[in-house]
């Protein structure tokens, strides 16, 4: 979770720019080309972005805004939008201004879905994503079939054919505005650059391979092979001879085919497989080390949307408006992070039998702000040191002045206030009370697997 709080906060600001309009054409790209190999969460970004974008608007939005528009938590908007970059649909830039981190996404159009199947990477991905009976049907729906035009003869007109200069002159407009010639992406973006070509290069002699063989539209096919298929320079310098035609040339089906037949000889007869490496080393490090209750508690705080921690108090009702507004209100309007957020409403709403007293509220968010509370731990510590004094603030807000020795009920905190390094901590009202005292020490010692001596 530190390295999300360095990458990406609800609070953060971002901007959106379409370069052009898009089409829906795309849309049918998204869906059926891409969706399968990032996911809905990422197509489900993308759209967001997409509808937002055609505005044309320089507003800035929180993230804030994208948690609550996709139902998701800040995590999975990263992990949705790092997936659009890697499969070249977005291009995220970031400044700081006035102490708040500002994203401008760029969104870029999908390949056209000729350059989509032809590319070794992006091909086999998907081949492995939905099984090669649904790709084959699917290549059908977008390949043309070939030789339509047998027999017909091409009677277009051209544009001399039915426009000539006009007599009358007109008085041209001046246009000062600097128009950006954006072009769409031909190929998916691959840093081919980073595959050791020299030592590829040092094993094979001229006369066999010339280096005229090696052009640029060889050499990134070569390194995305070499990347699907793992295998390294001096593996593909068989495989680059295995391509060559009669001519000494080296063509993108040719080297496909040599690069496919070298590896079922050679490492397996199943076809490699693909994998988002940011999800499995965080299956990874999630697995390696089981998490405790509260670590768990925290991850939820710290990950869910204010909405859905209201919804889920409320044991799965939907929470009124105005819960909604002031949780919002707190996160948008005063940049509290939403694990604090989260905290603050559990411990108000369980402090006052469930009603979200606003001016409460906010009186110990003030606090917190005042604190520099930044994350979910630290203010559950926080309200645990400070329970007397919140409760000496819930009671001077209470209309009824009077207040018994005895209260006829327990006062309701959350379970995770008791749960302290281990210890019990009791609550003001049950201090004196040594059957509740007795009570809480049993449910200890229980969860600790320990039997009363």
């Amino acid at each position: 979770m530190s390295m999300l709080y360095k990458e990406l906060q609800p609070a953060d600001m971002y901007m959106i720019r379409l370069p052009y309009s898009f089409s829906d054409y795309e849309r049918q790209l998204l869906t059926l080309l891409y969706q399968p190999l990032i996911g809905a969460e990422g197509i489900s970004l993308y759209l967001t972005l997409w509808a937002d974008g055609e505005l044309k608007s320089e507003e800035q939005w929180q993230h804030y805004q994208l948690m609550n528009l996709l139902g998701v938590s800040i995590g999975k908007i990263f992990q949705a939008r790092i997936a659009l970059e890697a499969i070249g649909l977005l291009r995220s830039w970031q400044k700081t201004e006035n102490d708040t981190r500002i994203f401008y996404y760029e969104l870029a159009a999908p390949l056209d879905a000729e350059s989509f199947l032809k590319d070794p990477l992006l091909s086999m991905f998907l081949l492995n994503k939905i099984g090669e009976k649904a790709y084959k049907r699917l290549r059908s729906r977008f390949i043309q079939t070939p030789n339509w035009n047998d027999g017909f003869k091409d009677v277009s007109r051209t544009f001399m054919d039915v426009f000539k200069p006009s007599t009358k002159t007109v008085q041209p407009v001046p246009y000062n505005d600097a128009f950006e010639s954006k072009s769409r992406n031909s190929a998916l973006p691959f840093y081919f650059e980073e595959f050791d070509f020299t030592l590829l290069q040092d094993g094979l002699s001229e006369q066999l391979v010339p280096k005229s063989a090696l052009t640029i539209e060889a050499k990134q096919v070569i390194a995305k092979l070499a990347f699907l298929y793992n295998l390294g320079p001096i593996e593909m310098q068989k495989v680059v001879i295995l391509a060559l035609d009669d001519d000494l040339h080296l063509s993108d089906a040719r080297l496909k085919k040599a690069c496919a037949d070298y590896y079922k000889l050679t490492v397996s007869k199943k076809a490699p497989v693909i994998q988002n490496i940011a999800k499995a080393k965080k299956s990874v490090s999630e697995n390696s080390k089981p998490l405790t209750k509260e670590e768990e508690l925290i991850h939820y705080l710290e990950t869910t949307s204010p909405v859905t921690v209201l919804k889920d108090i409320a044991n799965g009702k939907e929470p009124i408006l105005a819960d909604v507004q002031l949780a919002n209100h707190l996160v948008s309007h005063y940049n509290m992070p939403v694990g604090v957020v989260n905290v603050l409403l559990q411990y108000v709403l369980l402090r006052t039998d469930m009603k979200l007293t606003k001016n409460y509220a906010e009186k110990i968010a003030s606090h917190w702000m005042r604190k520099d509370v930044k994350t979910a731990k630290e203010a559950m510590e926080l309200a645990r040191n400070e329970h007397e004094q919140y409760l000496k603030w819930k009671n001077e807000g209470s209309k009824q002045k009077s207040y018994s020795k005895k209260p006829t009920r327990e006062e309701k905190v959350p379970d995770w206030f008791y749960k302290k390094d281990g210890e019990t901590k009791q609550s003001g009202t049950a201090t004196n009370n040594i059957q509740n005292i007795d009570e809480e020490r049993k449910k200890l010692l229980a969860e600790l697997g320990v039997t009363k001596r």
